[in-house]
């Protein structure tokens, strides 16, 4: 119960329009007021929430305090690996980006344990940074391109990588050993990096076009991840059957027509393929926003009205209810982004365990 009681404060807070005070936060939870003022403490001393010097007297009564979450307390540490760079991001309690490097480089020739080595390496660079500041590590995440299971990169074809324990290699690099480390594919946590964008929508496709494409689904709130935790991998939508063969051993997969690479190579075909893919998606799945983000929010202008000349064209109920297509609001460093706050999630929705880890 009282697990439960420190996350309702603590998102009571998180949530509020303006600093609450203590008796606020009572009244929204329906908690009494001592066991509010002790959960407060606690959330204090444990470098989560701080206490607002109260506004100017205005009137009869003293004014109350009001509560916010901390800027100097834990913090995620976010990592990414694709296949032209390397990002490592730290994002504190409120959302805020205190640190971000990215290092551009073609990392196909490398060996997985030498490029996460490298990774490792800038994401400690962006520790130590963080850490000046008055930060906390709670974790780190990895965004990665490709399938993944418990940590382990089963497949990532355009890095050729097989059955890779990414996070035993980046805790590998002494400045990274202490923390505890998750892998997930890297438009999966670019998707939650978008959803927690105040204003989003809570129900959209999120679709990344790096050098290879994945897709997000977010369904009211919630990221789908499938059965195996494996959904997602459009870009390996057969576009046209006899086509360009893919990295994956298909042919005619979408990335190869509308990829990074063929985008940068003046591909003329690269709106209509990824148009004709997002309408399977959008036929199938019923969503109503599609996301793009990665290189495809650089590229939005030039691609957007292919896009919605194929959504309106194959799309069932496009004049039923038209499909929005948007660029991403974190634009190119989505993943990074979500990598770095879903650690930070972990820590707001159960304050109880890094109490624990503090105390």
């Amino acid at each position: 119960m009282r697990a439960h009681n420190l996350a309702l404060v603590l998102d009571t807070v998180a949530t509020s329009a303006d600093p609450p005070s203590r008796a606020s936060v009572a009244a929204a939870t329906g908690l009494t007021r001592a066991t509010v003022s002790a959960l407060v403490d606690d959330l204090i001393a444990g470098g989560l929430l701080t206490e607002l010097d109260p506004p100017p007297r205005t009137g009869a009564g003293r004014p109350a305090a009001g509560l916010a979450l901390t800027s100097a307390g834990p913090a995620g540490l976010g990592c990414e690996i694709n296949v032209d760079y390397l990002a490592a991001c730290v994002v504190d309690l409120t959302g805020t980006v205190r640190q971000h490097l990215v290092e551009h480089a073609d990392q196909r020739p490398a060996a997985a344990a030498a490029a996460l080595a490298a990774l490792g390496r800038l994401a400690a660079r962006a520790r130590l940074a963080a850490e000046a500041d008055g930060l906390v590590m709670a974790g780190a995440a990895l965004a990665v391109p490709g399938l993944v299971s418990a940590g382990t990169v089963l497949d990532a074809p355009n890095l050729g990588w097989r059955d890779v324990d990414a996070s035993a290699l980046l805790r590998g690099v002494p400045e990274l050993a202490d923390l505890p480390v998750v892998v997930d594919n890297e438009a999966n946590l670019a998707a939650l990096g978008e959803l927690r964008v105040p204003g989003a929508e809570q129900t959209f496709l999120y679709v990344s076009g790096e050098i290879g494409i994945g897709a997000g689904l977010v369904i009211d709130g919630e990221l789908y991840r499938g059965v195996r935790g494996w959904s997602g991998e459009i870009g390996h939508v057969t576009i046209y059957p006899d086509g360009r063969p893919c990295r994956c051993g298909a042919t005619g997969c979408l990335e190869q027509y509308a990829g990074q690479e063929a985008l940068a190579a003046g591909e003329p075909r690269a709106a209509a393929a990824l148009g004709i893919a997002l309408s399977a998606a959008v036929n199938l799945l019923d969503v109503p926003v599609v996301v793009l983000g990665g290189a495809y929010a650089t590229y939005f202008d030039r691609l957007r009205d292919g896009i919605e000349a194929e959504l309106r064209r194959r799309v069932l109920t496009a004049g039923l209810a038209p499909v929005t297509l948007r660029a991403a609001r974190l634009g190119t460093n989505a993943a990074v982004r979500g990598a770095a706050d879903a650690v930070v999630r972990e820590v707001r929705d159960d304050p109880a365990a890094w109490l624990r880890r503090v105390g």
